[in-house]
């Protein structure tokens, strides 16, 4: 059986994240050797009300980390690859803690090993079989447009750029490509590039995706023009731009406390 990594990112989200590790049931439980929450320096009562829900489940593999710095969402992935492949883990399945997506959608790839085929698994909100809920017609309108260039430019067809539930092979990941990525909430988009440029195999999949009383970090045409002028830079100086630093901010370590840990507690 591999053994899987659960990483929850959070930020200020103290009304979502209960749903959201609420979504961990006895089957999803099943396939996950452990949980980490990771709060990107929330400044609302996000941590309290994760360390509360654990104390309250005690039997459950969940350890709440808290980032040295806000490294944003980008970073945060940073920290729970590089905890997977420290603690060697054979993937790690991200779900953000906004509570949009739904752990469960991965279900029917977790029963069946699916994902053992492929390199990176990642969750669709566009395709056949996936359902919006509360997602305004202008977002939709935008994504389609973005997943359409996406896919001109790396000769692949891309079904969405940025997703909350993912699935990654952590050996794939070893050489830690990512680590010079933006940190940035476009993240996803890199790792996207990334996938026609190492040529990983991939495999898109239908998810919900629900909008209700989250307040996005993410605003469309800003986060639209970061993505296009990522292209333009993939097509023009392929090789350089994927093996260069992007990020604005070079950062040596991201580097973490852990708060709560289940497993050392008691």
């Amino acid at each position: 059986m591999d053994k899987a990594l659960l990483f929850i990112p959070c930020y200020n989200c103290e009304n979502q994240i209960i749903r959201v590790l609420d979504q961990i049931d006895d089957e999803v439980l099943s396939y996950f050797a452990r949980i980490i929450v990771v709060n990107n320096r929330s400044t609302d009562s996000t941590e309290q009300v994760v360390i509360n829900w654990i104390k309250q489940h005690n039997d459950i593999p969940i350890a709440l980390l808290r980032n040295d710095d806000n490294y944003s969402l980008g970073g945060s992935h940073k920290v729970a690859f590089e905890y997977a492949i420290r603690e060697e883990f054979d993937y790690v399945v991200v779900l953000h803690g906004d509570d949009q997506g739904n752990i469960h959608d991965a279900l029917p790839l977790l029963r069946n090993n699916e994902y053992r085929n492929y390199d990176c698994c990642l969750g669709s909100r566009f395709m056949k079989g996936s359902m919006l809920y509360g997602y305004s017609p202008l977002r939709i309108c935008g994504n389609h447009i973005l997943n359409l260039w996406f896919s001109i430019v790396t000769g692949q067809h891309m079904k969405d750029l940025g997703s909350g539930l993912n699935f990654f092979k952590v050996s794939t990941l070893k050489s830690r490509f990512f680590y010079k990525y933006p940190d940035k909430m476009f993240f996803n988009g890199v790792i996207v590039l990334s996938i026609a440029y190492y040529n990983r195999r991939v495999l898109f999949f239908p998810i919900s995706w629900r909008e209700d009383d989250q307040v996005s970090n993410v605003k469309l045409f800003n986060i639209g023009m970061d993505l296009l002028k990522m292209t333009f830079s993939y097509l023009l100086r392929r090789k350089s731009y994927m093996t260069g630093d992007m990020r604005e901010i070079r950062i040596d370590n991201y580097t973490y406390e852990i708060v709560y840990d289940n497993l050392n507690e008691h």
